[in-house]
């Protein structure tokens, strides 16, 4: 593909600019036949793994199993994201039936609840009072939050860069735990949730098949392991997939005023690694181009990316790329830093 020509283009105009770009370039075109195909995909593969379950029986070989679901379900978790963007399809309603299926009935986690604090994360990545995904009880980001917490959470924060990947495995069941409590509460703050009965029973559907297969199947110690592993991974892996994205990405204060082109561009960092590193991160790798275009279907984003780094690079405007390891080492260091 060769660099695209981006006329030059006023200040206050450049994403307006940018996204008659993208548009014109079909990139925000909805992708269903992509879709159908993964949904088919993974559908297929949870079978595979209900099956593989069934068949092995009581014995510890199960939790092989377990780390499989775990990665099987962040795949799942994923299509549910990409729902709540409305991503997938053309209609709000399908995409609505994808993400209260993929999230609440399939992972367990509450669909409108996730949308309404990634939304909120969206209009506001990593801007203090703003960002939900920032605003995190065992973790700081900015010294002033570090000098907030107070008992326990003063310990944990000042040693947060060594005990972040093992927090991570208590991130699923924290998910679980809200979900819940957003719908029998009715909402989130003074957000009400839509759909609550709805989102109620598919929850209620989850934990029951997931917890009567699981006891019919494994003695009362292999089912408390085989939960605790799928589960903790599963957290794990959902953490390190977002955790690269805006992490040690520079932090905005509440009276922060930024143009929404630089807003999301400063504030976001894209994962290089190819297809490999797309298909493990669900295409959150292209996190820049997500954040400017929360609607384009996954398989557009990695198009898009040499359009906007062009862009970007005739602003003058920073454009922060790095592989996967060198992204959780500015995670780690933004971690320790941030208590000092």
């Amino acid at each position: 593909m060769t660099e695209p020509v981006v006329r030059p283009a006023v200040h206050g105009s450049d994403y307006a600019e940018l996204s008659r770009l993208v548009r014109g370039a079909g990139l925000l075109d909805r992708r269903p036949r992509y879709y159908a195909i993964k949904i088919t995909v993974l559908a297929l593969l949870l079978a595979v793994g209900g099956a593989v379950f069934a068949l092995l029986g009581d014995t510890w070989f199960q939790l092989l199993v377990a780390v499989y679901l775990a990665a099987l379900f962040g795949q799942i978790g994923f299509l549910g994201h990409e729902a709540g963007h409305q991503q997938m399809f053309r209609s709000r309603r399908a995409n609505d039936i994808a993400g209260l299926v993929h999230g609440n009935l399939l992972v367990g986690l509450s669909y409108g609840w996730w949308t309404g604090k990634h939304n909120r994360h969206h209009a506001h990545p990593n801007q203090l009072g703003k960002d939900p995904d920032i605003s995190i009880g065992a973790l700081a980001f900015t010294p002033g939050q570090a000098g907030g917490k107070r008992g326990p959470l003063r310990a944990v924060v000042r040693y947060q860069a060594y005990l972040f990947f093992p927090l991570l495995t208590l991130e699923a069941v924290s998910m679980h735990a809200v979900s819940v409590r957003a719908v029998l509460g009715g909402g989130v703050g003074n957000r009400p949730l839509r759909r609550r009965w709805l989102e109620g029973l598919l929850l209620l559907g989850h934990c029951a098949g997931y917890l009567t297969l699981v006891a019919l199947v494994l003695s009362p110690l292999r089912t408390i392991a085989f939960i605790a592993v799928q589960q903790g991974l599963f957290g794990v892996y959902l953490g390190c997939a977002f955790a690269p994205n805006h992490k040690g990405m520079p932090v905005l204060g509440e009276q922060d005023q930024l143009d929404f082109l630089r807003r999301q561009v400063l504030t976001s960092r894209n994962v290089t690694g190819g297809w490999p590193v797309e298909t493990l991160l669900g295409g959150l790798n292209y996190q820049i181009e997500h954040h400017l275009f929360p609607s384009m279907p996954r398989p557009s984003l990695r198009h898009c990316r040499l359009l906007v780094r062009t862009y970007c690079a005739q602003r003058g405007l920073p454009y922060t790329e790095a592989g996967l390891a060198t992204s959780y080492a500015e995670v780690l260091r933004a971690l320790h830093a941030a208590p000092r």
